[in-house]
């Protein structure tokens, strides 16, 4: 469970690691790179006109997700040094881009009833203009994580008491010698999913660019309301009470997280793939999807890694988008956190002694069975429980990338040539692409020194033994 008295996130620790998966050669990390970055100038965005100036309701969904996620957005830029019209042109669209997404201008802030909302001020977003004397090359590659690095390129709110003082949207834009530019976004997760970020990066970059906005957004939450009268129709171990316990979560203060990388090529997942068909009720067999075998090896040495007692129970909790889950769907641009989270587990016994098509199978189950009457349900599970997701200790939140359109993002200067998590929050892992021209996938985690050594060690293993089939 995260507790809305903490953004979500856990300091770093110093070493950071990439390998290969399926190759035990460790690819260069960056870990001993070093990036000068300077802060030039700090202001707030304000959106470019009055817009309205109540409380904004939040969803049920909304307030499950108490977490601070920060995105790097590295550009080539137009190759002709420092541009300081560019810089203007991201701040003055994000202003026009405020408008229409108002709630991002606002605060976070806690009702009587215990319920987040929005309370629409129009002070505006964090804005930090940085510069580097290095060239947009030192960063190398980004899908290495080297947090201690990309966190220069983002303004977070490391230090912030509660979740309540995260601001629901910053940016940093820093400007390197050589013309390169990256765009460092922070959300805070109550607000939006990043489904609904990737549309509203989509709007401001059609306005930088002086283009009509294709979709807009739909910022009405009443379209997830509970039920009335509310009523749970299924089981939902997805979320925890508000007042459990701490389990296994680690005290960062005392055990910092190792986090790093690990690259899947296309090769060695349709391998993976091969060893864990699925057989069907009439005897014919199905090729599990590629975020169902990652999730699957991934959910299983991360258990073996944290020595889980065969008897415990460990979950394997994966964001699963609910805009198409209904019929009909949700509308165009919703606006909000429209994920929906399914819940694969069993015994860690189960899970790390049985073949690893059970694993596949468990986690396409899982998925399976997210649809409308699950998620209506789920809705009105917090709505009478008032839960967080449960994503400590034994469980943990599995979140695809991959799919989400931040590579279609051009603000004049071209596509982000790649993208990466700058955070990760704790007990979370991403999976997304390594660059806009590559077919490999990252899975992005965070786990103590000895854990993450003994992960590490059985990522590989089980990806050179299933190679072999």
């Amino acid at each position: 469970m995260v507790s809305p008295k903490a953004c979500g996130y856990i300091n770093i620790a110093s070493i950071i690691l990439c390998k290969e998966a399926g190759n035990e050669k460790p690819r260069n990390t960056g870990a001993m790179r070093k990036l000068d970055v300077k802060i030039a100038n700090a202001v707030h965005v304000s959106p470019a006109r009055e817009t309205f100036g109540g409380l904004y309701a939040l969803s049920n969904l909304d307030q499950t997700l108490p977490l601070e996620v920060g995105i790097v957005f590295a550009f080539n830029g137009e190759g002709r040094g420092r541009c300081s019209a560019s810089i203007e042109t991201i701040r003055e669209s994000l202003a026009k881009a405020l408008v229409q997404f108002y709630p991002f201008a606002g605060r976070l802030v806690m009702g009587i009833d215990g319920r987040m909302a929005v309370r629409c001020t129009g002070e505006g977003v964090p804005f930090v203009e940085a510069t580097s004397e290095d060239d947009i090359a030192a960063l190398g590659d980004i899908s290495t994580i080297n947090p201690t690095m990309l966190r220069k390129l983002v303004k977070d709110s490391d230090g912030a008491p509660t979740i309540l003082e995260v601001p629901l949207l910053s940016v940093q834009v820093t400007t390197f010698k050589c013309g390169g530019i990256v765009i460092g976004i922070v959300m805070n997760h109550v607000l939006v999913d990043g489904k609904a970020l990737a549309d509203f990066i989509a709007w401001w970059s059609d306005l930088a660019q002086a283009k009509p906005p294709s979709v807009l957004p739909f910022l009405d939450r009443s379209v997830l309301r509970p039920r009335q009268p509310p009523r749970i129709d299924l089981p939902h171990h997805e979320y925890a009470l508000r007042d459990r316990q701490p389990g296994l979560m680690v005290d960062p203060k005392t055990k910092p997280l190792v986090y790093r990388s690990f690259c899947f090529k296309p090769h060695a997942l349709i391998q993976l793939k091969k060893a864990a068909k699925i057989s069907t009720q009439n005897g014919s067999s199905v090729v599990p999807t590629t975020f169902e075998i990652i999730s699957a090896l991934v959910w299983i040495s991360r258990t073996k890694a944290l020595g889980i007692g065969p008897h415990e129970t460990t979950k394997l909790l994966t964001a699963v988008d609910s805009r198409p889950k209904f019929d009909p769907p949700l509308p165009s641009g919703y606006f909000g956190n429209g994920i929906a989270l399914s819940c694969a587990e069993c015994s860690a016994g189960e899970l790390t002694r049985k073949p690893f098509s059970f694993a596949v199978q468990t986690v396409r189950e899982a998925l399976a069975s997210v649809t409308e009457s699950y998620i209506r349900s789920a809705i009105d599970h917090i709505e009478l429980n008032r839960v967080l997701v449960d994503c400590e200790g034994n469980s943990c939140c599995i979140s695809k990338w991959s799919r989400v359109p931040f590579y279609k993002m051009d603000f004049g200067f071209g596509r982000p040539f790649q993208v990466a998590p700058a955070m990760v929050p704790d007990n979370v892992i991403f999976v997304a692409s390594k660059s806009r021209e590559s077919d490999d996938l990252v899975v992005f985690l965070g786990l103590t020194s000895n854990a993450m050594d003994v992960f590490s060690k059985l990522i590989q293993h089980e990806l050179t033994l299933k190679s072999k089939f």
